[in-house]
Formats: C-alpha cells, structure tokens, sequence
C-alpha cells in the first residue's frame, strides 16, 4: 500500500508572493489538503490577498519540496528582516517559520549539523529580529501542529534564552551565536529517543523515563564528534537539564558547578513547557509559571534568574506571551 502523501503547514504571512519557489499549493478542507496552485504557477500578490481576505492562516505543501523552501527562506531571511515589506508580525511568522523549517532539516538530517555557518545565519537572523521589535516576545506564534512540538519548543527554549542572556549579562556577538546554537539544538538528542516514548499520550514508566533521560547526553556525544560547536554550546546541550540542587541529570551536579549558559537555557526549557502545550497552545499565564518555579521548583533554580525571566515575561505588555 503506497504510504499518504505528508503535508506541512506554511504561514501564510511568511510568504512573499512571485519570488516564493515554484511548488505546488495546498489548502486544507476538513481533513483534505486540496491543491490550490500547482507547479508552474507563480503565487502572485491576488492569491496571498485572496487567501488572506478569506481567513487561510496556512498553506500546506508536500513534504518532498521542503528542502527548497527551507533554502528559499532562509536565503531570504536577513533581507526581509531589514526592509519595510513585512510587518513586525509577519517578520515574526516569517523568521519563525524559517526557524522551524531548520531545526526540522536538522533533526531528519542529523549530518547536516556540520554546517555551522547555517546555524550561525539563523541564530544571528533570529537577534537581529529580537532585537529591531519591542513586541518580538508577542510577535512570534507558533505556526506548527503537534507533530512539530520539540521543533516548535528549541525555537521557544532559544528565544528566550537569548533573550535572558541580553536581559542579564554583557556578551559579545561571538558569545551569543554559541548560545543560540547551542539552545536551538538542545533537544537535538531525543532523535535517540523512539517515537512511541516521545509521542506517548499517558505516563512514562521508570524504564521510558531512563531512555528519555538519554537525550542530553547522546546529543552532545553525536554533537561533539562532529567537531563543529563550541564548547559552550556543547555544555548547553549536555547539560540543560542539570539542577540547581543536584537533583538533574545527566550528571548529577550542583548549582556552582553548572555553567551559567546551561542553568539559563535551563530556566527557559521548564518555562516553555509550563506555558505551551503539545498542540501549541498556551496552558497557564506567564505570572503563573513563574510563582510555580519560585515555589515548588524554588530548589532546581538559582532566584537571579528567575528574576530575569520575570522581568521578560510578566509586564503587562506581554501577558498574552506566546513564544
């Protein structure tokens, strides 16, 4: 039996209509994907206002073609987030959208982490735009269905730790492009891990639990081999689940002994799965998380910096925070 053809959802902000690849199109109606634009045909200004006009969020398009897509934008990426053709908010669908189409290249293709140039490309893209939009937080939207979760949540968990790092300390840009790169592959690991843990529905049993735990440590082995990241980004990597009273894994170690890079993405990892999730969606308010990390996680973090992801989450500018 010939396997179904695989979709993936495209914002349709994120497009720039004519110079968009030459694919074909889809819309999705009900449970169908049905072709809107074939091969061909350029997507012209008419369509994107059309779909626009007539509430379409999301084109879809084969799974076979995302390699020339992922190339498109990220090719245009630095272009559109210095000129006046894109909105804040689509500059934001358009770098996350690109953001997501890398980590997913990255996670099918796990050779292709060897290109650390790209990886720079996107980690300094994403700064720039951070950096140029007051409401960045506010502006990025998730985009993906639940299958793209740990895509969705690297992009989330690097966001906000750059945003910490920025927020906190002085680092030069050298400094931050670890970072980023770094915290965009910090689940990189759970490729390890098999589908029926990662996609379980119910509880782990212990035995689940111990083949998840991997993932930090299988990351940074596969990662380091290759021979590309910086250590700092390897820390990150390997150490993200560390905790502040020794209760973390994989190695066990206590506050002063976890680098600073690794505590904070940390923080942010914990925060994104607080506030968002499997299917994308916000659980509980930025004020909440926070109080529930001060108070029944007040052990596994240091108060420093939960003092910084407060001050970024919970003004009032950005209580419908959707990272």
């Amino acid at each position: 039996m010939e396997a179904p053809e695989i979709f993936i959802p495209i914002s349709l902000e994120s497009i720039e209509p004519v110079i968009f690849p030459d694919v074909a199109l889809y819309i999705k109606t009900g449970s169908n994907h049905v072709l809107y634009k074939s091969h061909g045909r350029d997507f012209s200004y008419h369509d994107h206002e059309r779909l626009s006009n007539n509430g379409v969020e999301f084109v879809f398009v084969s799974k076979d073609d995302m390699d020339v897509i992922t190339s498109h934008m990220e090719e245009s990426a630095e272009r559109l987030l210095k000129s006046d053709i894109l909105n804040s908010r689509a500059k934001g669908k358009m770098i996350y959208q690109t953001s997501i189409n890398f980590v997913d290249d990255m996670f099918s293709n796990p050779d292709k982490t060897t290109d650390l140039e790209r990886t720079k490309r996107l980690i300094e893209n994403l700064m720039l735009y951070l950096s140029e939009n007051p409401d960045a937080i506010g502006s990025l939207e998730t985009v993906m269905s639940h299958n793209y979760h740990t895509f969705v949540h690297s992009l989330q968990v690097t966001s906000l730790t750059l945003m910490m790092h920025s927020e906190a300390y002085t680092l030069s840009r050298d400094e931050m492009l670890d970072v980023g790169s770094g915290a965009i592959l910090h689940d990189f690991g759970k490729i390890f891990v098999p589908p029926e843990i990662l996609g379980k529905n119910g509880k782990l049993n212990d035995s689940e639990i111990e083949i998840l735990k991997r993932h930090p440590e299988d990351g940074y082995t596969f990662l380091k081999n290759k021979g590309v990241l910086s250590p700092v980004s390897l820390t990150i990597v390997r150490l993200h689940h560390e905790r502040c009273n020794g209760s973390g894994y994989p190695l066990g170690l206590e506050y002063r002994d976890i680098p600073r890079s690794a505590q904070i993405t940390g923080v942010a990892d914990i925060y994104c799965t607080l506030t968002t999730d499997n299917q994308g969606n916000k659980t509980i308010p930025p004020h909440i998380a926070v109080q529930l990390m001060r108070n029944q996680m007040k052990e596994l973090f240091a108060p420093n910096l939960l003092d910084t992801l407060e001050k970024l989450v919970c003004t009032e500018e950005v209580q419908q925070f959707i990272l």
